[in-house]
């Protein structure tokens, strides 16, 4: 399982860093550079492919051979269910369903290894053919049992913008700060109900200071580029160590209540689209700029929530958390991708 969960966790960043870092670059030059159109193209495209690319990382991972390596990724995109036929014509678009992928690759790893050698000189014909028709069968029946656990999460995160708006910030701060090193997809539950407004804007605080924090409380053990994908890229590359060290969390929890609480005071704001991207790509600066009244005092307002405070929270919590009072190792936030 923490190999599935490790293979998602680099699948995941390695197809959406491409898309995060050149996007909004790409967009503003689009004008006097008529090339950008190709690479925001070529940038999106990456991300669609995010199932595959877990599966052939968890595959390494597992040490599975070239036919099982190929299958996995097969099956991997059709588990995504990123995909549906419109008269004939596959259509594709987005990431995919994050739990259905690990599910289906549970399963095609499981099948894979049942059936091992046992196909001997059939192997190359039966085992693409049996795991696409089982295990892609199963995960096909699956996805709208999934997706329901993402439509009620939603819902049930939708009654949180009817308390007081501070306590609204500081709540939907820390659950998306959770929610974005998990399973779930944060960008298909803020687009399930419709995240806007204030709600939006802290769900991406809370977001920024989960990816701030875990880049600086893993900067001695992931050295600068692999701390820098925490916030740049997702979060979500830890999320096979917060499964097995869970305490990593306290500090996410805390800085989000804090991001979020100020978040709300200072109302910052954003989009449904914009709410499970956070710092990434500059998604949620941008959002919370053209929300407000774009002044020099906005914009000093969102340098400060999305970029000084995060930084400075995060340096106070490996200070208190691993150099003081040693709860936490740098050793539980090592990205084991190799």
């Amino acid at each position: 399982m923490m190999n599935i969960l490790n293979g998602v966790s680099v699948g995941a960043v390695v197809s959406l860093v491409p898309a995060a870092l050149l996007g909004n670059v790409m967009l503003a030059l689009l004008p006097i550079f008529p090339m950008a159109k190709t690479i925001i193209d070529i940038s999106n495209l990456s991300m669609i492919l995010l199932a595959p690319v877990s599966a052939l990382v968890s595959s390494r991972l597992f040490k599975l051979t070239a036919i099982q390596s190929a299958t996995l990724a097969l099956v991997a995109l059709v588990g995504a269910k990123n995909w549906q036929i419109d008269n004939g014509i596959f259509m594709i678009k987005g990431t995919g369903d994050i739990l259905n992928i690990i599910i289906t690759l549970c399963l095609g790893v499981y099948f894979i290894q049942l059936v091992g050698s046992r196909l001997k000189a059939y192997n190359i014909l039966l085992l693409p053919t049996l795991t696409l028709v089982i295990v892609g069968s199963i995960s096909t029946i699956l996805y709208p049992i999934v997706a329901q656990i993402t439509t009620a999460l939603g819902e049930l995160i939708s009654q949180v913008t009817l308390v007081q708006p501070v306590l609204m910030g500081i709540l939907m701060a820390v659950i998306f700060g959770i929610m974005i090193i998990s399973p779930i997809s944060t960008v298909a539950v803020a687009l399930t109900i419709s995240l806007e407004g204030i709600a939006s804007g802290t769900a991406n605080l809370g977001i920024t200071a989960c990816g701030f924090t875990l880049a600086l409380l893993g900067l001695k053990a992931n050295g600068v580029g692999g701390s820098l994908v925490h916030f740049l890229g997702s979060p979500k590359v830890q999320m096979a160590n917060v499964v097995g060290h869970p305490k990593i969390v306290i500090p996410v929890i805390l800085n989000a209540a804090i991001l979020g609480g100020l978040g709300a005071i200072f109302e910052i704001q954003g989009t449904p689209l914009s709410a499970g991207f956070g710092f990434s790509g500059l998604v949620g600066p941008l959002a919370a700029y053209n929300a407000g009244d774009q002044s020099m005092q906005s914009v000093l307002v969102i340098i400060l929530l999305f970029f000084v405070l995060p930084t400075a929270l995060a340096i106070i919590a490996r200070l208190l958390f691993i150099n003081k009072q040693q709860l936490i190792s740098d050793d539980d936030l090592k990205l084991r991708i190799d």
